[in-house]
């Protein structure tokens, strides 16, 4: 399987958004839709487009039928023209800023970013600004015309590594689908209290917990699917460094599942129990344990499908210089007491 594990480049971007973008597009009709309702036809012709937004554009009049405004479902026949002539207009309204980002790969579809801590993906409630959404509508034109800026899936803000961004109609609508079939592969590295053996796979549905309205939990009722899988890369004094990868993709999926298996992760300071410091450990590793204030969780590797060429692409983060030392600290011979 190629792997594209580019160059790290910093980029600090000077652009800004531009005007909303035109377009201007034509297809007939051929047999392989014949007969089809226009917008599942218009699906097909022009597959960069979700439906819904087709389905927008045939009640605008932007998408026409043999130079009539048509309905949705209408028939298509043999012969017809489907002319689209549309503007992409602007999906958000924050704003840019010059936030340096360290991008692993991009061409006109898509960008890999490796996103460090203490950085929220997606502006809400509260943080407008200073988001990695607002550094990426300062980089590259037209991420404003895409649902979300192209944010497809997100890693909280402390967690560390890869994210896949859409930078096209195309790719937001192929990696949307590629995430919900299950065909996108996000493999973890997590640093976890305690000393599991081997491997092993938590399905336990998350939803909001009952009284805690910020937190997520493993819910007997009402909670959506959710599926870890997990197993021990090296083992640590008193803790365990876990290759942990995702069948689904919940908010705080790794954090919920570990915790509620009975491995929470260091630092998490939602989900992490009361902090502890196995006996016997040296001064260098509790000093250590004790300053690290984020959970240790770092999305390592990263593999799907290139909207466009149909490659396989696999991509791969070096672990952050904290998380490092972390580990190497935890692997130290403890002292003799």
């Amino acid at each position: 399987m190629p792997k594209d594990n580019a160059t790290s480049n910093r980029i600090e971007p000077t652009s800004r958004i531009e005007p909303p973008s035109r377009i201007e597009k034509s297809a007939l009709v051929g047999e392989a839709v014949h007969g089809q309702r226009l917008d599942r036809a218009a699906a097909s012709l022009f597959p960069e487009f979700s439906r819904a937004r087709l389905q927008a554009w045939i009640k605008d009049g932007s998408l026409t039928l043999s130079e009539r405004i048509a309905r949705a479902k209408d028939p298509v026949v043999l012969g017809d023209e489907l002319r689209l002539s549309a503007v992409l207009e602007s999906k958000t309204s924050w704003q840019a800023q010059d936030i340096p980002l360290e991008i692993l790969f991009e061409d006109e579809h898509l960008l890999v970013v490796n996103k460090p801590s203490n950085l929220v993906v997606h502006p809400g409630a509260g943080n407008p600004k200073d988001t990695l959404v607002n550094a990426l509508l300062a980089h590259r034109k037209g991420l404003s015309t895409l649902p979300r800026g192209g944010i497809v899936h997100r890693l909280d803000k402390d967690t560390t590594g890869l994210l896949v961004v859409a930078a096209s109609s195309l790719a937001q609508k192929s990696l949307v689908e590629q995430l919900q079939t299950k065909q996108v592969t996000r493999e973890y590295l997590a640093v976890v209290r305690g000393e599991p053996t081997g491997s092993g796979r938590v399905e336990a549905a998350i939803g909001r917990h009952p009284r805690q309205r910020t937190k997520m939990a493993v819910l007997e009722h009402g909670g959506k699917e959710a599926v870890t899988h997990y197993r021990l890369s090296r083992r640590l004094y008193g803790h365990a460094l876990l290759s942990v990868s995702l069948e689904t993709g919940r908010t705080h999926q790794i954090r919920v599942h570990m915790a509620h298996r009975g491995y929470p992760l260091v630092g998490d300071p939602v989900y992490g129990g009361r902090f502890r410091i196995p006996a016997g450990m040296s001064d260098g590793a509790t000093t250590l344990l004790r300053g690290f204030k984020r959970q240790a969780l770092h999305a390592r590797v990263l593999r799907f499908q290139h909207p466009a060429s149909a490659r396989i692409l696999e991509f791969e983060a070096p672990v952050p210089a904290d998380l490092h030392s972390l580990i190497e600290a935890l692997a130290e011979t403890p002292e003799v007491v």
